[in-house]
Parts: C-alpha cells; structure tokens; sequence
C-alpha cells in the first residue's frame, strides 16, 4: 500500500481537517458554515474552495437556506463522505503500522 492509496480529495490538510470536524457529529447532523468556519480559523473564501471539492466528490453536503429572513448555510458530512473518512484513517493507520515482519527483525548494529 503507498502514499497514492490515500483518498487525494481527503488528503490534503484543510479537507482532512473539514471531514475530521464533519465527521466527528453524529450522522445527519450539520454545522453552519459560520461555525465550521470558526472552529477551524479558516477563511470564508478558503473554506469555500474547500468544501465546493468535497461536494464535488460527493463527501458533503451544503444546504443553502434562511433562519427567519437571514440567509444562512450549513454543512454536514454525507453517507458516502463518512465511509471515505473511514477508509481514509484505515489506510492512513496501515501506511503508519509497520509490517509485522519489521517489527520482529533484529535491529542492524552500525559500525562505528
């Protein structure tokens, strides 16, 4: 398994750190973009590009809608966001977990 296993779209750090926040809610439950944009001291403009890719992918979902007569848009995690959430940290802790083999190899002493 390489580096190339890991999701491309999840991979990069402010999308890790969306879907981390995202996914940490129980299913079905969303966070404004005000929120989601202060828990993660991110730009408007940049959380912006960010989620536009996840949604692209399927991983989010943005619902555009008004509180009374304010505009206001929330966020959350899709079914199939979640799952490649999961697989993501799965892969992610099988690129990180030495293969047993590895682990049981005596150490090589250097000559020094």
């Amino acid at each position: 398994m390489g580096e190339d296993a890991l999701d491309p779209v999840i991979h990069t750090q402010a999308r890790l750190r969306i879907m981390t926040t995202l996914t940490a809610l129980p299913g079905g439950d969303r966070l404004t973009f005000t929120k989601l944009q202060s828990l993660l001291d991110a730009s408007a403009g940049n959380l912006s590009t960010h989620l536009r890719r996840l949604e692209d992918a399927g991983y989010v979902r943005v619902i555009k809608g008004h509180e009374g007569r304010v505009p206001s848009t929330h966020v959350e995690a899709t079914r199939a966001g979640r799952r490649a959430f999961e697989d993501y940290v799965a892969e992610l802790k099988a690129l990180l977990t030495p293969p047993a083999d590895a682990q049981a190899a005596t150490p090589v002493q250097e000559d020094r």
